[in-house]
């Protein structure tokens, strides 16, 4: 039997025992990023989350349609979104900042695009303008292809359609996945059937298709100025607080629409690789990219974070 001493030093050592894996599981939450099927938010979220597992956290990425992310971070199930494109997603984000239970919180790209484009041919014949598309109604079938059901991009079009903005009241909106949509396009160009779709950068279709974005957005649509967007990250209310150490590096990772491009072209040339792995063998030849995103940030238990991340690469 144990004596009183050896008791007290047992209960000493569970209650120590407790506490410290209390401790650390307080301090190695799992982590979640919404994100969408589109393949630029798709890189970008898996890096983080490769980022996040090598600093120790459990990280995630949850794929959900636009609405179901800000719900997801609105209700705390997600802790971040990549993918607030502006002001194009105002529509569907604005009503949650206005709430404050999602913050716009930090910009992770600048200039890049969201918007009506055509294949060029079709902007050669004339079709430049939001106010042309009526114009060659006939021709485009009086169809527009979107992506998915639930984004921004189709609501926006939707609208355009609901309202007959530019003359377009007659149209059908053609919702699709993104992959599907560009097959479309692209097969539909080969015949020199003319289309107007959903088109965006960075993406690695501004390299593949003869592409010609349209001009006359307006502020009903997709902004004043042709399209061109900011895109946020987006955190739930109370991350900051919460999870400090997550919240400045999700700050500090910004990226450049020649990043995601020339990831999403090695995807395309080699089908074996993922998303996510094309971006990680990405980020380890541009040290000069990761040291920044890696200012200020430590591992879980509080060690220095670009080490961390350092030899997770070497794995």
């Amino acid at each position: 039997m144990l004596t009183h001493s050896k008791r007290v030093l047992s209960v000493f050592i569970l209650v120590v025992s407790l506490f410290c894996f209390s401790a650390f599981a307080q301090a190695s939450p799992k982590i979640t990023i919404a994100s969408v099927g589109w393949t630029g938010v798709t890189i970008k979220t898996d890096i983080a989350v490769s980022v996040l597992q090598s600093l120790g956290y459990q990280a995630e990425n949850l794929m959900v349609s636009v609405p179901i992310a800000y719900k997801a971070m609105s209700t705390g199930d997600a802790d971040a979104f990549l993918g607030n494109w502006m002001p194009s997603m105002a529509s569907i984000a604005n009503k949650y900042f206005e709430k404050g239970t999602v913050l716009k919180y930090a910009i992770n790209m600048d200039g890049a695009k969201y918007t009506l484009a055509v294949p060029t041919f079709c902007a050669k014949a004339g079709l430049k303008d939001f106010k042309d598309i009526a114009k060659f109604g006939d021709k485009l079938d009086w169809k527009i292809y979107g992506i998915e059901a639930g984004n921004d991009g189709n609501e926006i079009i939707q609208g355009m359609i609901d309202k007959n903005l530019f003359g377009l009241g007659k149209f059908t909106l053609v919702p699709s996945s993104e992959a599907a949509m560009l097959s479309q396009v692209q097969g539909m160009a080969k015949q020199g059937k003319m289309s107007v779709f959903l088109g965006w950068a960075p993406h690695s279709m501004n390299e593949y298709i003869d592409m010609t974005y349209l001009t006359g957005s307006n502020d009903e649509t997709f902004g004043g100025n042709d399209g061109t967007a900011t895109i946020w990250t987006n955190i739930r209310s109370g991350l900051v607080k919460d999870q400090p150490n997550v919240a400045q590096l999700l700050k500090n990772m910004t990226f450049s629409i020649s990043m995601i491009n020339q990831i999403m072209i090695t995807v395309e040339k080699d089908s074996s690789m993922s998303l996510g792995d094309a971006g990680m063998s990405w980020v380890k030849e541009h040290p000069e990219v990761y040291k920044k995103w890696l200012e200020g940030v430590k591992t879980i238990d509080g060690k220095p974070g670009l080490a961390a991340f350092e030899a997770s690469l070497k794995k």
